[in-house]
């Protein structure tokens, strides 16, 4: 029986490895099939077509070809092209992106699709590719906070997490793993504000598509530097040992 055949499929490059001396193995964010193992045979030759266009926060058009019965954990590439847009982001900028597939390829399983979360994905490397320094922090913390909602992995921002009451709008909340959302203790100074909070969750509330991350961006740019220990901690949680790579050069080179 001949292999089911994926085509034109909107995809991101997340990481590669070698595969053999010419080839490689290819970690690819789909927009309707989710994470996807490619087998991309010959990418590493120099004459391959392959070679210019599998580059990461890059966006493409891949086809490839299922396994037998389409149950076959890597499957193999065929064809490639760049779909155009942008350009790869630079400095900083492409290393936060590189933090964000590294995030992705730890929290999402294979073969299991997340439209919305691929577009505002595909909108924020747009956004990576012209937008430097500071600005990078609440661009940063919106999507963590939209990929940690979509995963199911953030809990409601209303309301206190173990006893179900509603946030007060002047008092201070701290998100932790295991335990959610609780009452700040006086030294926490990452806190934030029932109010603040709120307004996280209305903006998540909007729904699954682009417009809602950019609800939360807006949301989350008054009190990015406060979320950022925040959702960090409860992210290196949910991904477990060992500490994200890009996270520990990221730290590196600030202390440089």
């Amino acid at each position: 029986m001949a292999a089911k055949r994926v085509s034109d499929e909107p995809a991101f490059v997340l990481h590669s490895y070698d595969w053999s001396e010419s080839s490689l193995i290819l970690e690819v964010f789909t927009r309707h099939r989710g994470r996807v193992a490619l087998a991309a045979r010959g990418a590493k030759k120099p004459t391959s077509n392959f070679r210019p266009v599998l580059l990461p926060l890059q966006p493409l058009r891949l086809t490839y070809t299922l396994g037998a019965e389409g149950n076959a954990e890597i499957h193999t590439l065929k064809g490639a092209e760049w779909a155009g847009g942008h350009v790869m982001p630079m400095g900083e900028a492409l290393l936060s992106g590189m933090y964000l597939n590294e995030l992705l390829l730890r929290l999402m399983a294979r073969d299991d699709p997340y439209a919305a979360l691929f577009d505002v994905y595909g909108g924020v490397v747009r956004v990576l590719a012209g937008t430097q320094g500071e600005a990078l922090e609440p661009v940063l913390r919106a999507f963590e906070l939209v990929l940690l909602r979509e995963l199911g992995l953030l809990p409601g921002l209303a309301e206190e997490t173990m006893t179900l009451s509603a946030l007060s709008a002047g008092k201070r909340y701290m998100l932790v793993p295991e335990g959610g959302l609780r009452q700040a203790a006086a030294g926490e100074r990452a806190a934030l504000t029932g109010s603040q909070w709120r307004a996280l969750e209305q903006a998540l509330g909007t729904g699954h598509s682009p417009q809602a991350y950019t609800a939360t961006l807006r949301a989350a740019a008054p009190v990015a530097l406060a979320l950022k220990s925040q959702l960090r901690t409860l992210l290196q949680y949910h991904c477990g040992s060992p500490l994200l790579r890009t996270r520990q050069l990221m730290m590196d080179l600030q202390n440089l």
